[in-house]
């Protein structure tokens, strides 16, 4: 069956594409949650339409993601944690912790989950790769220093 898809779908197409799926795919999932439509000559024309809007939001994602690249390159993040001995931390610094330090000092929202690090239990210098955009990262480098 031909469906027009009306949202991005992984692994199938991005809206307007108009692509041959099973039949049951398609009636049990793509259309009850309106992921795509039938292809009529006027969804086509509609969603043509669509398709540009989409084009040009993932070609602006693309370009904010390369600044945001530049800006995070080179960037050293200073964490502060009490330790125990040995040198270890009570409290380990997480994703969530490098995403929240990002916000506060460059105003951008990351989620955890794009942010892929050793676990990070010790004094010194560590680093973290952030996926910001699909084949485009930043390295950032975490320094991790003893509270008073």
């Amino acid at each position: 069956m031909k469906v027009l898809l009306t949202r991005e779908v992984a692994g199938l197409g991005i809206p307007g594409d108009v692509v041959e799926v099973k039949d049951g795919y398609a009636r049990n999932y793509l259309l009850p949650r309106k992921l795509g439509v039938v292809p009529t000559p006027h969804e086509l024309a509609r969603f043509g339409q669509l398709r540009s809007q989409y084009e040009a939001e993932l070609a602006d994602r693309h370009t904010q993601a390369h600044a945001l690249a530049e800006k995070l390159a080179g960037v050293e993040l200073l964490f502060t944690r009490r330790v125990h001995d040995a040198d270890k931390l009570y409290a380990s610094v997480r994703p969530q912790d490098v995403a929240t330090e990002i916000a506060d000092r460059f105003g951008v929202k990351i989620d955890p989950e794009r942010i892929r690090m050793e676990t990070v239990d010790t004094l010194g210098e560590h680093q973290a790769e952030i996926q910001l955009y699909e084949d485009i990262t930043a390295t950032v480098k975490l320094i991790v220093t003893p509270a008073a």
